[in-house]
C-alpha cells in the first residue's frame, strides 16, 4: 500500500486537466482496503475510485483520497468444453486484458480492443464498442464493500448492467471497490463484424481470426479518435440517446437519414454523434476546446482546458441538441 499526498492528477487523466488531489492511494488488494478505512473513516475522509483517469472530467482539485488499483494479475480459473473462465485484477490496463485473450485464442472482448481503462472501470461502465459489451463475458465482479468492510463476489445479474450503465453507478456508488472481474471467454469464437467497417477492414486482412479483428478495431479506433497522449479527451464524451418509437418516425419524417439501431421494446437508440455533426458542432473549437474534426462525440482539450471549460462547452453541445432535435443526449464521461 502506497499513500501520495498533495498528487498532481495532470498524469492521471487523459484530458491533461491540471489539478491535485489531497492524497491517492495505490492498493493492491482487501487486506490493504481495511486498513487504511480502519485510520481514515469513509464518513469523516471523501474518497472515490480512480482507475485509469480515462472517463473522467476533473472540474477542480479533489477534497479527499482517490482509490487506485494497482494489482495487474490474470489468471486461468476455470474452464469447460465450451468455455475458460478468466479473472483479471483490477488494475490491469483493459487493452493488455484483451490482447492477453487473443494471443490464447481466447474470444468474446477482441471488438472492445484499444478501448482505454483498466478492467476495474469495465464493469462500472459496462465498456462496450462494435456491437459488443462488458456484459456479454462478464461472470462476476469482486468488490471491497467500505461500509460493511467486507468483500462481495456479485453475479452479471446482480451488477444490474445496462447501456453504459451498471449497479456501480447508482446504489453502489461510493460504497464498493472493485478488486477484479471474472470473465467468461470463448474456445471457439463467435465474431460479430456487423458494426460499421469493421467487416470490411477484416476483410481486407488476411482471413477471419481473432487477431485480425483485433487489429482492425484497432485500425479504426486509430483513425477515428485522437491519441490523448497528443490530444487531451476522454473517448465518447456522450451517450447514444434512446427515444421511443413514435419520436424515432416523427423524427424520420424530418431526417429521413438519420441513423437508428434497435433498444428495448418500444424504443430505438439514435446515433449522438450524427447528432452532433447535424447541429454544426464537429470541428467546432471554442478557446482551448472543441469537438473533434473526425469524430463529433469526442471533446478535446487543445491545451490549457480546465474541466469547467469543457462541461460548460458540453453543456452548450446538449442544449444545441435538445434545441433542435427535441432530444436529451447524456453524458458517457463521469465529472468529478
Amino acid at each position: 500500500m502506497v499513500i501520495v499526498d498533495n498528487i498532481s492528477l495532470a498524469k492521471y487523466n487523459s484530458f491533461g486537466i491540471s489539478v491535485c488531489a489531497d492524497r491517492m492511494l495505490e492498493f493492491e488488494n482487501a487486506r490493504q482496503l481495511e486498513e487504511y478505512f480502519s485510520k481514515y473513516s469513509s464518513e469523516k475522509y471523501p474518497w472515490y475510485p480512480f482507475s485509469g483517469g480515462n472517463n473522467i472530467l476533473l472540474t477542480g482539485n479533489y477534497k479527499g483520497t482517490l482509490i487506485h488499483p494497482v494489482s495487474k494479475r490474470i489468471e486461468i480459473i476455470d474452464s469447460d468444453d465450451k468455455y475458460i473462465y478468466v479473472k483479471a485484477e483490477a488494475g490491469v490496463e483493459w487493452d493488455d486484458f484483451v490482447a492477453w485473450s487473443v494471443d490464447r485464442g481466447l474470444g468474446g472482448v477482441e471488438n472492445l480492443s484499444l478501448i482505454p481503462g483498466y478492467v476495474g472501470a469495465a464493469p462500472i461502465q459496462n465498456i462496450g464498442a462494435y456491437g459488443v459489451e462488458a456484459k456479454d463475458t462478464i461472470v462476476n465482479v469482486e468488490a471491497y464493500m467500505v461500509d460493511s468492510n467486507n468483500v462481495v463476489n456479485m453475479s452479471a445479474e446482480k451488477c444490474r448492467f445496462g447501456y453504459r450503465d451498471s449497479i456501480f453507478k447508482h446504489e453502489l456508488r461510493n460504497r464498493a471497490i472493485i478488486l477484479s472481474v471474472t470473465f467468461r471467454l470463448l474456445r471457439e469464437p463467435q465474431f460479430k463484424l456487423g458494426y460499421g467497417d469493421l467487416q470490411k477492414e477484416v476483410a481486407a486482412r488476411d482471413g477471419l481470426t481473432l487477431r485480425n479483428v483485433r487489429e482492425a478495431v484497432i485500425s479504426i479506433r486509430r483513425q477515428k479518435l485522437p491519441d490523448p497522449k497528443v490530444l487531451g479527451n476522454a473517448g465518447s464524451f456522450f451517450k447514444n440517446p434512446v427515444v421511443e418509437k413514435n419520436r424515432m418516425e416523427t423524427l424520420l419524417e424530418k431526417y429521413p437519414d438519420m441513423p437508428h439501431y434497435p433498444a428495448a421494446a418500444g424504443y430505438v437508440k439514435l446515433a449522438a454523434g450524427w447528432l452532433i455533426d447535424k447541429a454544426g458542432w464537429k470541428g467546432f473549437r471554442k478557446n482551448n476546446v472543441g469537438v473533434h474534426e473526425k469524430q463529433a462525440l469526442v471533446l478535446v482539450n487543445y491545451g490549457g482546458a480546465t474541466g469547467k471549460e469543457i462541461l460548460e462547452f458540453a453543456g452548450e453541445i446538449k442544449e444545441s441538441i435538445r434545441e433542435k432535435f427535441g432530444v436529451s443526449i447524456e453524458m458517457e464521461v463521469n465529472i468529478l
